[in-house]
């Protein structure tokens, strides 16, 4: 959930926008979110809300607006997210973690930003922080003095980031950037002498004085004409500068000709020295001399640190079959350059389905159009422990693109940030592997349109496409030829072919998940004396399948114990229901007679598992529900003995990212 300040006034739950109602209420949440984890007292909020004599009921009025806005945060799911509108006395209290207002993320990116001290680092956090603007701050709100200030302080603080991120260009040598930034705020804000000032030095650096002086001479007539006053030392210090170093400038010109003057754009600007003897050049140009290359201080490449662009991505899925759909859809929503945007994919699919192996496979196969590198991370999203916070996986993303540890921000949003500045003109695939819900993802995307990435989950992960234009991938369990193919590239074509009518039963106890079928054929490879229909035979008893469909750590009833431990109690609840299915085929008229609950609630419920596909929506209104969910389902959601039998909980090739896992 995520509470907007910074234009109009707005809340969002994952990609729903929710309903506020008229001004007044908005101005009540508005009020609360300026002052957040503070108790505001109804006095203060009726002042605010009328700017006349408030009206005698403006209590009931007050209190109607926050028992409403209460049932709408309710609505969208507030309690998850840790939010609680309270009541404490003839206060109101909104409790909730400040990250989530963007005007408090808006000041931690600017509070990290460094513009003369990181220069480099202070662009991409600053650039951030003012695109969380969408138009003026508090648009929405009731039209009273208090709204008015709080909407100037706020617009106060958005031209100060204006002007630092004018400076760091400036201190990077980028002068004709400072200078178009500064332009289009000083427009809009005539007056305001600082910004005037930078301005104009901006367009100096660029060799543009008559543009300089004119915007001075603009703005002592703007000042004379409607406050009657004369410009400030701010204003006459630029100014008089500028023509100081005109008069320098034509002198050396007379004295010196064949020197020539002195490139401004060039002062205060840093320089790093590469170490194969190349001239120093300006922090951020392209290239030195004797070919030194030169990159911001703090950000080298990957080729500059390592030697080489950093290569993550996973071993090559073994025995690797089939999927040439999928392989194809990825190819082409990721070749897609059309849109000038970074293009992004999301592989999604059950547990054990083979969403790592099939994204890892796509990756290597086209490794060679990512020259300057692959990274990949597991977001243990469906995993043992906590999903990997996206400040962890940013971290090693930045070290592995060569930024010093020292130099890589704290926060996810300053990380980022850098992370998005440093590839957007790199050719990088990123894939991101077990996510569990869209919010987790969009820290991690890149910027530019050089770059791809490639995500799997168990959910459908919507939001992503709404939000980011991703394609989604569906990965189905296999059909008994493919299924029966991977046996055969198992154990050996010889021995699958001895009884393919065993085999083909395999697929279908396996439910044709190649994480089933490689469990299976690693029970066989154990017993190399035993024939398919041994196993066959075995797991016709429902009550050792899960069990005999496990090795060691992997297992189907470990995966899906993951993707249970997800859900609510509710619809946790409603899984064990439809374990009693006769046929695994059902509406959701009859899941609700199984689930003992109403068919609407049901419905929501049918929904959220078939996102998550612990269920499957063939058509409008018919739902299945596979063998082995329902068999794990039955054993209290693998809390019995089947449940312990079968590893920690894990998906291959989701254990921590180690380079060497087994995609799967």
């Amino acid at each position: 959930m995520e509470f907007s300040l910074l234009g109009p006034i707005s809340v969002t739950s994952g990609s729903e926008e929710l309903s506020l109602g008229p001004a007044k209420r908005r101005s009540v949440l508005a009020l609360l979110l300026l002052q957040p984890n503070t108790t505001v007292p109804l006095e203060q909020l009726i002042d605010s809300l009328w700017e006349d004599e408030p009206p005698e009921h403006a209590r009931t009025v007050v209190q109607g607006h926050v028992s409403r806005l209460r049932a709408t945060l309710a609505a969208g799911g507030a309690e998850a997210y840790g939010i609680e509108l309270a009541t404490h006395g003839s206060a109101y209290l909104l409790r909730l973690p400040e990250e989530l207002i963007d005007a408090h993320r808006f000041g931690e990116l600017v509070a990290l930003a460094r513009p003369e001290a990181a220069p480099a680092d202070a662009v991409p956090l600053l650039r951030e922080a003012l695109g969380l603007w969408r138009g003026p701050a508090l648009t929405g709100t009731v039209t009273s003095p208090p709204f008015a200030a709080a909407a100037h302080a706020l617009e106060e603080r958005r031209l100060s980031a204006v002007e630092a991120l004018a400076r760091a260009y400036g201190v990077l040598g980028e002068q004709e950037q400072a200078a178009a930034l500064l332009y289009s705020a000083a427009v809009n804000h005539p007056l305001r002498e600082g910004l005037i000032a930078a301005l104009m030095r901006a367009l100096f650096r660029t060799g543009r004085q008559s543009d300089a002086l004119e915007w001075y001479h603009r703005t002592r007539r703007l000042l004379s004409e409607e406050l009657g006053v004369d410009p400030g030392e701010r204003l006459r210090a630029a100014y008089e500068e500028i023509l100081r170093a005109e008069a320098t400038d034509r002198g050396r010109k007379a004295t010196e000709p064949a020197r020539g003057a002195k490139d401004a754009s060039t002062e205060g600007r840093a320089f790093h020295v590469k170490p194969d003897g190349a001239a120093p050049s300006p922090e951020g140009g392209s290239s030195g001399a004797a070919g030194g290359t030169v990159t911001p201080a703090g950000a080298e490449t990957g080729r500059d640190r390592a030697g080489a662009a950093p290569r993550l991505l996973p071993r090559p899925p073994a025995r690797f079959l089939g999927r040439e759909h999928q392989l194809q859809a990825l190819t082409e929503a990721l070749a897609d350059r059309t849109t000038g945007e970074s293009p992004l994919a999301v592989v999604a699919g059950p547990a054990g389905v083979g969403k790592t192996a099939c994204a890892v496979q796509w990756a290597h196969l086209h490794a060679g159009a990512f020259p300057d590198g692959q990274l990949f991370a597991d977001l243990r999203g469906f995993g043992e422990g906590d999903e990997a916070a996206p400040a962890e996986i940013l971290r090693d993303f930045l070290l592995a693109l060569g930024t010093r540890p020292e130099r890589v921000p704290g926060s996810a949003q300053a990380a980022s940030a850098l992370f998005r500045s440093l590839v957007a003109e790199r050719r990088l695939l990123v894939v991101l592997d077990n996510a569990r819900s869209s919010a987790q993802v969009r820290p991690l995307l890149p910027g530019g349109p050089h770059c791809a990435t490639v995500v799997t989950s168990r959910s459908r992960l919507d939001g992503l496409v709404a939000t980011d234009c991703a394609w989604p991938v569906g990965l189905q369990a296999l059909g008994h030829e493919e299924g029966a193919a991977l046996l055969g590239a198992m154990l050996g074509s010889v021995r699958v072919a001895e009884d393919p009518a065993a085999a083909r039963e395999l697929v279908d106890l396996c439910d044709g998940l190649p994480l089933a079928l490689r469990a299976a054929a690693a029970q066989l490879t154990a017993r190399p004396r035993w024939r398919l229909a041994r196993l066959a035979s075995a797991l016709r008893d429902e009550r050792r399948r899960l069990a005999l469909l496990s090795a060691e750590d992997t297992g189907i009833a470990a995966a899906l114990r993951m993707s249970v431990a997800r859900l609510s109690a509710d619809d946790a609840r409603l899984l064990r229901a439809l374990a009693n299915s006769p046929d695994g085929h059902l509406n959701a008229s009859a899941a609700a007679a199984l689930a003992g609950s109403d068919q609407e609630r049901t419905q929501d419920g049918l929904e959220r598992l078939a996102e998550m596909h612990l269920v499957d929506e063939e058509a409008t209104d018919v739902y299945t529900i596979s063998t082995l969910t329902q068999l794990f389902a039955r054993d209290e959601g693998g809390d019995g003995e089947r449940g312990r039998e079968s590893g920690d909980g894990t998906e291959p090739g989701g254990q921590g990212g180690r380079p060497g896992g087994t995609p799967r």
